[in-house]
């Protein structure tokens, strides 16, 4: 009798196992596949209205659509033309449609992009859910191959349609189930409910109110999200009465897919009904309580939905961020939409950064003065010598000096002018390194021309100069007609709390970054590999000459070419663990005494040139190695 009872009550159990399992939901739709299309101008076919009916995904030649009734409120129709996401039209293209019913949210993620069909919002009583396969179409030329659902593929044929039907279930039951998974995962649902809130508005009352995100029950913890709506808002309405909705969502599916930033799952969204709030007196005050980890930058931003509604463009305009501590983060923005906190994981914090500053600030007040130095020595040289050199050592000074000038200041103009003056101190700091870097690219060549294009004339003087000078000021003077590329920057520790130094430079954006990688990073390039190459190739060509016999003149040789060839700078190519605090240090002097450097390295030889009365080292590193070469050519 015992263990019969246990057995009915075993096979009770199972059964309501399988039970409740045939009856969860889907949480989620995600289909995915490979469309093969002809070689023509591509589209997108949006027809989504609202219901719970059947969705279709279909494809041919030159179109890919997507249709059916399965929202709760959105409804869109449109044709998208594909080629201004650089869909390229010669090969297949892999594509995802994604379905979340909690968040009545379609996306459409093909070429690299992820396009929003559908903005999330909060369904009232029901969503469509469980699309279920249906009806599939004929197999055909062009169209949808390796379709798959969930990861499992249907089939590897090239199917024209795929159809799927839905069902409506009710929203608490499907929120009630996205619980229940949260806690037996242990970790944070990606798909929990969101809570929406709705007020009416009186454009004469002139008292704000608050709102706050749900908080479960009973927990003494206060709310993650707080916000707080203020009188401007009625008052930027056009009607007397009108109807305020403030949802709260806590989804991952908002994430941008970059490693570079991360979005908090809290995300708020704010508006008014059939109506654009924009350039609000007083700011809407948002108060985020997260986790994310304090050591990173946070910056409010909003969903721009005018400049591309399909597109999750988060943007800080129109949003002051405020850090009240390591988890809090208070956010004024003057305009309703999507809102949210993005942590900026790229640059990433630099450890010892105020041990560099110290450094560079005092390396580039000793170089100005250095260099200021060197100009008057070379000026003084320059009227009782002919030597070829020189020119182009007071142009690569000239260059450095200002260099100097502009970083050692560029903190102070950052905290005192702001962002309308980093654009012009910032163009104008990239111009001086632009300079520098050519101008060391003209040393490169200057030497090689002196050793190996013996009896050839040098160029002229108003060569090197619009090389050095006037070449720069082109790809500055685009970038600033581009736009949106120099600006505040700012460069955060690993303390805790962070500590931020300001400087004028190019902004931390994908724009800026190419920008910086086609100008600054590929002139340094080219110059770190052709000078490499031309200091082995003068060190091979001289160094059989008697005075290299000279430990100290051989020495006092190669490093003086290396501080006119810039080969310090190649350290910035060996930032990587483990040696990144090294790196950073060694670079912080090397490059930030540069100039003073270069005034050593002429001090010096000017003293061994005494010493060895002409003889010496100036036949290594000067307008004399000329003379030496062509004396070689003589005795052969």
């Amino acid at each position: 009798m015992f263990f019969y009872c246990i057995s009915r009550l075993v096979f009770s159990l199972m059964v309501f196992s399988v039970f409740t399992g045939l009856c969860e939901n889907d949480l989620f739709l995600s289909f995915c596949g490979t469309w093969h299309h002809g070689n023509t101008a591509l589209n997108l076919n949006v027809n989504i209205s609202t219901g719970c009916n059947e969705m279709l995904i279909s494809a041919n030649e030159n179109s890919l659509s997507i249709s059916g009734q399965i929202t709760a409120y959105c409804t869109n129709s449109d044709v998208i033309p594909l080629n201004k996401y650089g869909l390229d039209t010669e090969q297949d293209t892999d594509f995802c449609v994604k379905w979340e019913p909690l968040l009545d949210m379609l996306l459409l993620q093909v070429g690299g992009r992820t396009l929003t069909l559908c903005w999330p919002t909060r369904p009232r009583d029901s969503c469509c859910t469980d699309l279920s396969p249906g009806q599939n179409g004929n197999i055909s030329t062009y169209g949808i191959k390796k379709g798959s659902i969930r990861g499992d593929q249907v089939t590897d044929k090239t199917l024209s349609t795929y159809s799927f039907n839905g069902q409506s279930t009710s929203y608490a039951k499907l929120c009630f189930q996205a619980a229940r998974s949260d806690l037996e995962s242990s970790h944070l649902s990606e798909r929990p409910c969101a809570h929406r809130s709705e007020k009416e508005l009186k454009k004469a009352d002139p008292r704000g109110f608050s709102v706050d995100s749900p908080v479960k029950a009973g927990s003494s913890s206060k709310p993650v999200v707080s916000v707080y709506i203020p009188p401007a808002v009625g008052q930027r309405t056009l009607k007397a009465r009108s109807k305020l909705v403030v949802t709260f969502y806590n989804s991952t599916v908002f994430q941008e897919v970059h490693n570079k930033v991360k979005l908090l799952k809290e995300v708020v969204e704010i508006t008014v009904e059939n109506e654009l709030i924009v350039d609000l007196s007083e700011p809407v005050k948002m108060d985020f309580h997260h986790d994310a980890e304090s050591r990173f930058p946070r910056s409010c931003v909003s969903w721009d939905t005018r400049k591309d509604p399909l597109q999750m463009n988060w943007l800080k305009d129109g949003c002051v961020t405020n850090e009240k501590g390591p988890k809090h983060t208070e956010c004024l923005c003057n305009h309703l939409t999507y809102f949210s906190v993005m942590v900026q994981m790229e640059p990433r914090p630099m450890r010892h950064l105020l041990a560099l500053t110290a450094i560079t600030s005092v390396g580039c007040a000793v170089s100005f003065i250095s260099c200021v130095a060197l100009i008057v020595l070379l000026c003084r040289k320059k009227r009782c010598s002919k030597e070829q050199s020189l020119p182009i050592h007071l142009g690569l000074t000239c260059s450095l000096a200002l260099l100097s000038l502009l970083f050692f200041f560029t903190g102070v103009l950052a905290n005192v002018g702001g962002e309308s003056v980093c654009v012009w101190v910032g163009a104008l700091l990239h111009y001086a390194l632009l300079s520098s870097l050519t101008w060391m690219g003209i040393e490169v060549f200057h030497t090689f021309w002196l050793v190996y294009m013996v009896f050839k004339p040098c160029p002229k003087l108003y060569a090197w100069n619009l090389i050095g000078f006037a070449l720069p000021v082109l790809p500055v003077v685009v970038l600033l007609a581009v736009g949106d590329i120099y600006g505040l920057r700012e460069v955060f520790s690993t303390s805790d709390p962070p500590e931020a130094f300001r400087m004028c430079w190019m902004k931390v954006s994908h724009q800026a970054l190419l920008a910086q990688g086609f100008t600054t990073m590929t002139v340094l390039a080219l110059l770190v590999s052709s000078g490499m190459v031309i200091l082995f190739l003068v060190f091979r060509e001289i160094r059989t000459r008697d005075e290299w016999k000279q430990r100290r003149v051989a020495f006092l040789s190669i490093w003086g070419l290396s501080c006119l060839f810039g080969s310090t700078w190649c350290l910035i190519f060996l930032d990587f663990e483990p040696l990144s605090d090294f790196i950073h240090f060694l670079f912080c002097i090397l490059n930030s005494f540069q100039g003073f450097f270069l005034m050593l390295r002429f001090c010096l030889l000017n003293w061994m040139r005494k010493q060895a009365k002409g003889s010496g080292l100036s036949s290594t590193s000067s307008g004399s190695t000329r003379q030496h070469m062509l004396q070689a050519q003589e005795k052969s």
